[in-house]
């Protein structure tokens, strides 16, 4: 499952040395009197050379003298405190372990409840700097009860502020053993007060956020993205906040509709999605997974009339279609967690497939969620297949995005692609829309590195789904020239664990290929002697 890297730390501030340009920013900063009063701190120090003058090392003098600065109940000196820790933290290793061992990362927390919002802005300021690819830090900053006071801080209408504090969330997100505790201690608030009312998902169905906004929702859907991947529990709570999903959805189709489906914002959002629809089917409550199974589950089963895709011919298919509009085991319009399994998700989907012309792990998340949904052998994961098909007609978008060169976005594509065709009854129709296209995607052997083994396999299941139920499929993958492929997968390769299961895959096709007699001369022509496995 996806996850992201870390925020980029916070910029240094530059530092003019030479006393014109000194006097120049003073005079620009008289209106600000605390502002002014830091600066005048900081360029005594400079010309007399006290302990915090040279920005350039971190010694445990001056160490101690920041320390002691953001310690103190002058604002003034809180804020210069915590400016020069910023500073230093930026570029210094020594200096975030140095900090670390003077205690002065609770001395920081301690001011994210500051009744000054400037104060609140450095002192998040420089513990973004310092918890950067420091696990450490990041420990101690929870140790110190950082996560309640920095969520508490959110209240302050302050972007800049809140932009601090959403990028230190979504570092400390990055690392699995810390996803848990800030999940329950900081789900519920950052749902409520930051994706709900930026993400456009109210009735204004309109998406309104300022440059520093963006910023905000791009670090707090990056910070849930992480989130969602960790393990069930966490998957759970997410799915019953109050808000999350809907949000969620209704920014994704927000930005669909003002064509900005290439958006970071967007990529956060589905890439969620596709976390909270893992094992769905397994981690939904039980009395749900009941109602999707249907009351007439045991009556198609005597019937062995399972839902699948049907020729357009067929009555039934008609009869079909006319169920497609209507589901009793869903409601009519979806909130909440039941997005990840209605209908409409499939839709939604369907779109992001075709407008994410150029993000690829956004295409890739949205094949992983419908790959998610449609996986095992529940009924649910076979009537939004049949969604996926027939209603939304998903075929031709998924077979053209096969020519993308990422392995990432081919191994969700194929895998959904081998889910679709588990679940398809008419298998002769779909053979001879997708055989020619799969063998031109096989390697021409098993040492080749390209497709990646997990592409193979997912082919080669697709394949042999179509082939157990149709003579159309084993006739095509010889006449497009697939047997030299799969026999040289089966058979020539360097014995690695992904290979060997190649291997695997490409025999099974073989081999149920070779239950067609009447295709033996079929075989023949081509010069090989095709045997089971």
């Amino acid at each position: 499952m996806a996850q992201l890297k870390f925020q980029q730390p916070l910029l240094q501030t530059s530092v003019s040395h030479n006393p014109s340009e000194i006097i120049n920013m003073l005079i620009w900063c008289s209106r600000n009197i605390t502002f002014l009063k830091i600066k005048v701190l900081y360029c005594h120090q400079l010309f007399h050379k006290e302990p915090l003058g040279s920005m350039e090392s971190f010694h445990s003098s001056k160490g101690s003298l920041s320390i002691s600065y953001i310690s103190s109940s002058d604002v003034a000196m809180q804020m210069l405190g915590a400016a020069y820790i910023q500073h230093q933290c930026y570029h210094s290793n020594e200096a975030k372990t140095m900090v670390r061992s003077l205690k002065g990362i609770s001395a920081l927390v301690q001011l994210f409840s500051s009744e000054n919002q400037e104060v609140q802005r450095y002192a998040t300021g420089a513990t973004r700097n310092l918890i950067y690819e420091n696990m450490d830090n990041k420990t101690a900053l929870i140790e110190a009860g950082g996560i309640s006071k920095l969520i508490g801080a959110l209240r302050e209408p302050d972007d800049e502020l809140r932009k601090n504090i959403t990028g230190i969330l979504w570092n400390l997100s990055s690392k699995d053993s810390l996803k848990e505790r800030l999940a329950r201690e900081g789900l519920s608030e950052l749902t409520e007060r930051v994706l709900v009312p930026l993400s456009g998902a109210g009735d204004a169905g309109v998406i309104q956020q300022s440059a520093s906004e963006a910023d905000i929702f791009y670090n707090t859907t990056g910070c849930f993205r992480n989130l969602s991947s960790v393990n069930e529990r966490t998957r759970q709570q997410m799915r019953e906040t109050r808000g999350l999903v809907d949000s969620l959805v209704g920014y994704i189709e927000n930005s669909l509709q003002e064509g900005k489906g290439e958006d970071k914002g967007v990529e956060n959002c589905v890439c969620v999605l596709r976390n909270l629809s893992y094992q769905l089917y397994s981690e939904i409550p039980t009395s749900v997974q009941m109602r999707l199974e249907g009351p007439t589950r045991a009556q198609d089963t005597r019937h062995n009339d399972p839902i699948g895709c049907f020729t357009p011919q067929s009555k039934k298919t008609k009869d079909r279609n006319q169920d497609l509009t209507t589901f009793s085991e869903v409601a009519r319009v979806p909130k909440g967690a039941e997005w990840l399994w209605h209908p409409k998700i499939v839709a939604l989907y369907n779109r992001i497939l075709q407008s994410s012309e150029t993000n690829t792990a956004t295409r890739e998340a949205a094949a992983g969620a419908l790959q998610n949904i449609t996986a095992g052998d529940r009924r649910w994961a076979s009537v939004l297949s049949r969604v996926a098909l027939e209603q939304e007609r998903m075929l031709p978008v998924i077979l053209d995005l096969l020519r993308s060169p990422t392995d990432a976005e081919l191994r969700s594509l194929t895998g959904l692609l081998r889910n679709l065709s588990r679940h398809c009854k008419n298998k002769d129709d779909m053979a001879t829309k997708v055989v020619n296209i799969l063998v031109n995607k096989l390697p021409s052997d098993g040492h080749q590195k390209e497709p990646s083994s997990d592409v193979v396999v997912n082919t080669c299941g697709v394949l042999n789904n179509l082939v157990t139920g149709s003579s159309l499929a084993a006739r095509d993958i010889t006449y497009f020239d697939g047997l030299p492929k799969l026999v040289s997968i089966k058979t020539s390769h360097d014995n690695s664990p992904g290979k060997l299961k190649a291997a695997r895959a490409a025999s099974t096709v073989l081999s149920n290929m070779f239950q067609y007699t009447k295709l033996h001369k079929d075989y023949k022509q081509v010069s090989l002697k095709v045997k089971p496995s």
